[in-house]
């Protein structure tokens, strides 16, 4: 019988067509010291001895594995597959508490462990050993905090590198199984904010006031990754306010720039009702490619090379008013307190006296425009100071205190 004081790893392996890899994995959890739950989402057939069976899997879908096999198409096999796979997971973790997941697979394999692996919390160990980990693997990870090793050869048997890689993927999640403490909710209030480096002063003066008050602060860089990041912490964790003070992702989903995150980015907040605080930090530029790139891509405009890779394009006020009706849409649908902060004077390092595309004739008729089109019940303040002087964070900082203190009593 298994010792039931060890630590506990998910093995997530198809063993209709990768039954020896599975058993060595295994062998080399155990004799790592941790206890094994081995989740079998095969199709074709069952092999016997998983703690997790695929007629399991097939009926935590509400299906039976023969019902599943008769769909007759790999996708729609999969799906079902997928949505066992998570549900029989949980059900598990649910009696006996997982202390990690370990999967091995291809592209099928890999997509239905990232999906498992995404609906676990941030923290908890996981790692997918993929042939698909030296190519695009957003899809897999999404915005969680899941590890993918390369395969290096395909996984279809064992051979001296995939001993190699399957041993050394074993050990570090059995590692990481061994040290995971899971901690409760934490006590303090969570706070979560976008920046760039071109907004950091303000920022980091916020973030430290915050955290002197008790607050836990976590802070996010939007530049294609980071505001997504903070979209699925404010829909999947507790938070107690949420200051959206980078408006890149949004501007370049809005012009074609390279941050685009898509239409959804910095709703989740405002659909939960989380006090939301949203100020246009950064709004002055688009993220273009090479300035070569950018100039043909964004012609007629001013562009600041931020580096080899990277270029800063200067909006104009009519493009600032495209950004202003997206953040007014959204905030109509706000299920909670939304205040709106904008400065008179600029609206990051780029947009100053010692950057490259400051602009002094935007900033007053876009606060102007902000208001105009902000449903009437959401307060639009404009602060006459540049977003990264200490006025402008001032103002922030004490709104961000009234609406913790008010909690969620309804709209400002």
């Amino acid at each position: 019988m298994a010792d039931t004081s060890l630590p506990s790893v998910m093995l997530i392996v198809t063993q209709d067509t990768k039954e020896e890899e599975s058993r060595f994995v295994r062998t080399v959890l155990e004799a790592a010291g941790v206890r094994v739950v081995h989740l079998d989402p095969s199709v074709r057939r069952t092999v016997g001895g998983a703690e997790i069976s695929p007629e399991d899997v097939a009926a935590a879908a509400g299906m039976t594995i023969e019902d599943v096999r008769a769909l007759g198409h790999e996708g729609k096999c999969q799906d079902a597959m997928i949505r066992g796979s998570i549900a029989a997971a949980h059900a598990w973790n649910a009696k006996d508490p997982i202390s990690g997941i370990l999967a091995v697979g291809g592209s099928m394999g890999s997509a239905l462990a990232g999906a498992l692996m995404q609906s676990f919390p941030y923290g908890l160990p996981r790692m997918i050993v993929s042939t698909m980990a030296s190519g695009f693997t957003k899809p897999y990870m999404g915005v969680q905090d899941i590890a993918m090793m390369n395969a290096v050869t395909d996984i279809s048997g064992l051979n001296s590198i995939s001993r190699d890689v399957f041993r050394n993927a074993a050990n570090a999640v059995a590692g990481m199984a061994r040290g995971y403490d899971p901690k409760a909710a934490a006590e303090r209030p969570l706070v979560l904010i976008t920046t760039l480096g071109t907004t950091e002063a303000s920022v980091k003066r916020i973030r430290e006031a915050l955290e002197n008050d008790g607050c836990e602060v976590m802070v996010f860089h939007s530049s294609g990754a980071g505001g997504p990041t903070l979209d699925g912490l404010a829909a999947g964790k507790d938070v107690a306010l949420v200051l959206d003070l980078s408006q890149t992702e949004i501007i370049d989903h809005i012009f074609g720039g390279l941050a685009d995150t898509g239409p959804d980015r910095g709703r989740a907040a405002l659909l939960k009702g989380i006090p939301t605080i949203l100020a246009p930090g950064n709004a002055d530029f688009i993220i273009g490619g090479p300035i070569d790139v950018a100039r043909v891509q964004f012609p007629g405009r001013r562009y600041h090379e931020h580096n080899p890779q990277l270029t800063a394009v200067r909006t104009t006020f009519e493009d600032l008013k495209k950004l202003a009706d997206h953040l007014a849409a959204n905030v109509r649908d706000a299920k909670g307190p939304v205040r709106v902060f904008t400065p008179l004077h600029g609206f990051s390092n780029h947009d100053s006296p010692a950057g490259h595309l400051m602009d002094p004739s935007v900033p007053p008729p876009f606060a102007e425009y902000l208001r105009a089109v902000m449903p009437a019940e959401v307060p639009v303040t404009a602060i006459d100071a540049h977003f990264n002087e200490t006025a402008f964070s001032d103002a922030i900082i004490a709104a961000a205190r009234e609406m913790l203190a008010n909690g969620h009593e309804g709209r400002a």
